[in-house]
């Protein structure tokens, strides 16, 4: 990394007895940082404090704010590595993401930050880079979608159940958790609830060796569909209609599907002809089916 001053051009490197190391050296001078991403975190300290002093001068959307605040943000990169560092054990794929939320804490906390705080700006940005990172996990990491007042209980409920159970020696009731966070009864039940939904399991996960189910999945004991579940919504619909009939409708329809009569054996044993056993046969059920269809 090539650290050159811009009146003169002359570069050092950090770690020499030339580098950057109080904010001396710089002093009346804003240095030309050829790779801000190398520059080490003991010599960004100090480089930091002129480019904040110079950014506060400068009109937002010109050049050399551009330049100022763009360097600022991959001098102090070494911050959001840093930060990442709590969360190390979530994945390739997932870190690049911790990364990328805790560029935008790093962001914030450039675009907020006042030499007049006198306060360290490392103290300043982290907070803002792991709340980045935090709220991150909170909006993404549940397997269903919570209100985030449902989440943050969650964590209180979490952290209560822990202290109580080790001051008790035994797991905390409903009435302890809501007395010791000052809540309703019914609202620790509702953040209880609305904890199954952090995570989510596959229904294809096989047993445990010591399950009496060992080698079964969750699927395997689920029942497919019954057809005949919406035959017993139908019936259940039909069964006042058919108590509306009269004596005579009840009855063929009894004969009919009831004992599988043909029209031609129900007509021979109630002395009607198959036609006219037919045309009330068709009345009946027409009557049923309109009844029906107005139902649903």
């Amino acid at each position: 990394m090539t650290v050159s001053t811009q009146p003169t051009g002359t570069s050092v490197e950090p770690g020499t007895a030339g580098s950057l190391t109080s904010p001396a050296d710089v002093a009346g001078e804003l240095p030309w940082i050829e790779d801000a991403s190398k520059v080490a975190p003991k010599d960004a300290r100090v480089i930091s404090k002129l480019f904040f002093d110079r950014l506060q001068s400068l009109e937002e959307g010109t050049r050399e704010y551009s330049y100022v605040r763009g360097t600022l943000i991959e001098m102090n990169m070494s911050l959001v590595r840093f930060s990442a560092r709590r969360f190390r054990g979530r994945g390739a794929e997932q870190m690049e993401d911790i990364l990328q939320v805790g560029t935008i804490g790093l962001i914030k906390a450039i675009d907020r930050f006042e030499l007049s705080r006198e306060v360290e700006f490392t103290t300043f940005a982290v907070p803002y880079i792991v709340g980045e990172m935090k709220r991150f996990f909170r909006d993404t990491s549940w397997a269903v979608h919570v209100p985030r007042r449902l989440q943050e209980l969650r964590v209180e409920l979490a952290k209560a159940r822990d202290h109580l159970t080790a001051v008790l020696d035994a797991p905390p009731t409903v009435a302890e958790l809501a007395a010791y966070l000052e809540i309703t009864e019914e609202e620790v039940i509702e953040g209880l609830v609305a904890s199954n939904g952090y995570t989510a399991g596959s229904i294809d996960i096989t047993a445990g060796e010591d399950d009496s189910d060992a080698g079964r999945s969750y699927a395997d004991t689920i029942g497919g569909w019954d057809p005949a579940m919406e035959l017993v919504e139908d019936l259940q619909t039909l069964a006042p209609m058919l108590g509306r009939l009269d004596a005579r409708e009840r009855q063929l329809l009894q004969m009919r599907f009831g004992q599988e009569m043909t029209q031609s054996e129900i007509g021979e044993e109630l002395g009607y002809s198959q036609m006219h056993v037919s045309r009330l046969l068709a009345r009946v059920l027409g009557k049923l089916r309109e009844g029906m269809l107005a139902q649903h």
